[in-house]
């Protein structure tokens, strides 16, 4: 009998090639049901090459030393977390998580709006083109969701996000994560501590990148337990170039009025694996709509009924909290996406828009 603690979340891996109608219906029920599902890249502009060349990236940057690292700091949600710095489950972790972070704004026109080190600023037409691939990507999920919730304009969620106009600000993000092995010296206990406390996300969806035989993500169940997501779920195609996980985010589920499910997540040290194991790197395209978009009820009739089923405010104005964590609370209007998403960023690091 297989042990319940490390059989792997099954969700579906999905082809968003062609925008049908069945393929929303997919889309949608992977949102509702689990807030997760894996996303072929074979039917993006993300091939292996780019993500890979991203991973490169990565690395050179998290090489740099903590001196050379220093100017980069975080400010206005872009830049270097360095170790410890967030604690993403503050009540629930005696220490802060063991990773570093770091995080590349949207584009204009090409041009990052932020200083980078040399050795991303000399790649950053990769970085862009990296960029512009998840955002288009993220404007086929939206779309797909937009099929499967029945609403007259399939395009209602894609045309609120920075990939329609590229001179709406948003709070979008690239975010590379590099989580170290531990030292024998360290006092941070694999069997207990995590790297990355539970959460959920800020935004509308996120699309993780990860590398084979780098595993650690946990899903929180419905009955309360963790389950670990699979990096290369059973039965995919590819062995060195994984799918793209993707997950719904506390604005998308307060959009909807929780139909959507953005589901409480986290990273742990591979069960087993020895204190000095193998280091973790991932890469998070957070995608967020315009700033100044104001999170009204969608025209769903899906999402009027789930709403009335649960007893919310069809007009979005009362009884619903915004996610999991710090910063997440009940609202009694309706947010932009903005104020959304600096509640929580505020409460995260105790930063504050520059706006």
């Amino acid at each position: 009998m297989s042990d319940p603690a490390t059989e792997t979340v099954n969700l579906p891996i999905i082809n968003i090639s062609n925008l049908t109608p069945e393929t929303g219906k997919q889309v949608l029920e992977a949102a509702v049901r689990h807030g997760f599902l894996y996303v072929d890249p074979t039917g993006t502009k993300l091939t292996q090459d780019l993500v890979d060349r991203e991973f490169d990236l990565s690395k050179q940057f998290f090489d740099l030393s903590t001196l050379e690292k220093q100017p980069y700091r975080i400010n206005d949600n872009r830049g270097w977390a360095g170790m410890k710095v967030e604690a993403l489950d503050p009540k629930a972790q005696a220490k802060g998580d063991y990773k570093e972070a770091f995080n590349i704004g949207e584009f204009d026109q090409g041009r990052p709006q932020q200083d980078l080190p040399s050795v991303l600023e000399n790649h950053r037409e990769e970085l862009w083109e990296f960029e512009v691939a998840c955002r288009e990507t993220c404007r086929r999920i939206l779309d797909l969701l937009g099929i499967g919730l029945e609403i007259a304009d399939t395009e209602f969620f894609s045309k609120c996000h920075s990939s329609v106009d590229e001179t709406k600000k948003c709070g979008a993000a690239v975010r590379m994560l590099y989580y170290p092995f531990v030292e024998a010296s360290s006092d941070y206990q694999p069997e207990v501590d995590v790297r990355a406390g539970a959460h959920s996300d800020y935004g509308s969806i996120t699309l993780l990148f990860q590398r084979p035989s780098q595993p650690g993500l946990e899903i929180l169940k419905d009955d309360g337990s963790w389950a670990p997501v699979a990096v290369i779920p059973r039965g995919y195609g590819s062995d060195t170039f994984p799918p793209i996980l993707v997950n719904i985010g506390d604005l998308l589920s307060y959009w909807t009025g929780g139909l959507l499910k953005s589901t409480v997540h986290r990273v742990i040290f591979p069960k087993g694996a020895p204190k000095d194991g193998e280091p973790r790197y991932s890469i998070a395209y957070f995608c967020q709509p315009a700033e100044e978009t104001t999170l009204l009820p969608v025209p769903s009739r899906l999402v009027q009924e789930h709403k009335q089923s649960q007893g919310l405010a069809v007009d979005g104005t009362e009884g619903e909290t915004t996610g999991y964590g710090y910063g997440a609370d009940h609202v009694t209007k309706a947010q932009t996406a903005k104020e959304h998403l600096w509640s929580r960023l505020n409460a995260t690091y105790g930063i504050r828009s520059g706006a």
